[in-house]
């Protein structure tokens, strides 16, 4: 390994994330390159702190280059991000390795799993379990059990099924990239208690910000990165919850049902939950809870609530067009050289590169706008084209 990447919401960056960086480079690796999310994130909301803040604060602890992963691709399924993350990646021609973090950190067998999914008979044995009124994502551990023994209790994990999600698309894209999973320390998703090497989760230092504002994620995210997040908590840069609810209920509210209809992801009736959980939805948790439904995760009602609020429709292109800068020193910037797919650091210079480019900003835009004005200090429209990166020379 000499360049690896890293796909990542880094919703906030922690200590946790830092360990990954620099087991990245004590195995070996010289650059490091970051595909982050935007503004909005894979549960269906918005990200606590502005993308401008969490590159900085990747950038200053570890990273070389951190890269965006546009809006519409923030807000996918595990497939979907993770096939978007892995094309960006893959436009640069000196990344060597995707490393990601696992429960079962054997990349052997998230890569013999992530074939499972793609062999002859998972189709239909993923027919007969949801059939059987399973979840999907049980009903697809079950079928890729019946085809690859062990693979079910693999994807039983988030982590390895993301993980599994990667290899998958590495594979189906032929990308030059070649995985490596690493353990996850700390403490797992949604928990509140730190892990036994004192790491917390993303989702329980959101909660301490909501309690405590930044200064209470003190020792558990780098001192570098506390320093940022104080000075955006500041200037009024982190995320206003209610405001994010009143604005995409807005959204919706002034929506129709014909464009219900048209949003990615219809099936199965659910642009009618969504329309009748919305005739008495105060809230976005309202919504949701309006929107239940044994055959559908609580996360994908979310994104598919945020995707009918930002008209988002199945005419986006599947995978990233463009390469957007958001934060580099020299080595970061040099990995540029070459790449595949438009690069650069200003969103309106790629936005003028093609057709497809200028659909996935607008798109990008949309969330980028709706995140902006829901800050504690509300933000511009149009900023996501104007925002300077980050450069450390």
């Amino acid at each position: 390994m000499k360049n690896a990447g890293i796909i990542a919401e880094y919703d906030p960056f922690h200590a946790g994330h830092a360990w990954q960086i620099a087991e990245a480079r004590r195995q070996g690796a010289e650059t490091v390159t970051v595909c982050m999310s935007g503004d909005v994130t894979q549960r269906g909301g918005a990200a606590l702190l502005p993308p401008s803040v969490r590159a900085a604060a990747a950038l200053g602890c570890g990273a070389d280059l951190v890269l965006s992963l546009p809006n519409p691709y923030a807000c996918l399924s595990a497939e979907g991000f993770a096939a978007a993350g892995v094309a960006v990646l893959s436009a640069l021609p000196a990344l060597d390795t995707l490393v990601f973090g696992a429960e079962t950190p054997d990349t052997a067998a998230l890569v013999k799993t992530a074939k499972a999914l793609r062999a002859e008979g998972f189709s239909a044995a993923l027919a007969r379990s949801l059939a059987g009124g399973a979840p999907f994502a049980a009903a697809r551990a079950a079928a890729a059990g019946e085809v690859c023994p062990g693979a079910g209790a693999v994807l039983a994990s988030p982590n390895n099924n993301l993980g599994v999600e990667y290899c998958k698309a590495l594979a189906l894209q032929n990308s030059h990239i070649s995985p490596l999973a690493l353990p996850r320390k700390g403490a797992a998703h949604g928990e509140a208690r730190p892990g036994t090497e004192g790491f917390a989760s993303a989702s329980s230092l959101r909660t301490l910000w909501r309690q405590g504002g930044a200064a209470a994620l003190e020792g558990y995210v780098p001192e570098a990165a506390l320093a940022l997040y104080k000075e955006a908590q500041a200037a009024g840069q982190d995320l206003d919850e209610r405001a994010w609810g009143v604005a995409v209920l807005s959204r919706l509210r002034g929506t129709d049902a014909a464009a219900f209809a048209r949003t990615r992801g219809t099936a199965e009736g659910l642009e009618h939950l969504l329309e009748n959980a919305l005739r008495t939805a105060g809230t976005l948790t309202e919504l949701y809870d309006g929107m239940k439904s044994k055959r559908y995760a609580h996360a994908r009602l979310r994104r598919y609530a945020l995707d009918a609020a930002l008209g988002y429709t199945a005419a986006l292109r599947a995978l990233p067009p463009y390469v957007h800068v958001l934060a580099a020193n020299e080595r970061g910037l040099a990995l540029l050289r070459g790449s595949k797919k438009p690069a650069g650091a200003s969103l309106a210079r790629l936005a003028r590169e093609n057709d497809d480019c200028r659909a996935a900003a607008a798109a990008h835009a949309a969330a980028a706008d709706l995140a902006a004005l829901c800050r504690r200090a509300p933000g511009p429209m149009g900023g996501c084209y104007t925002q300077k990166p980050v450069l450390v020379r």
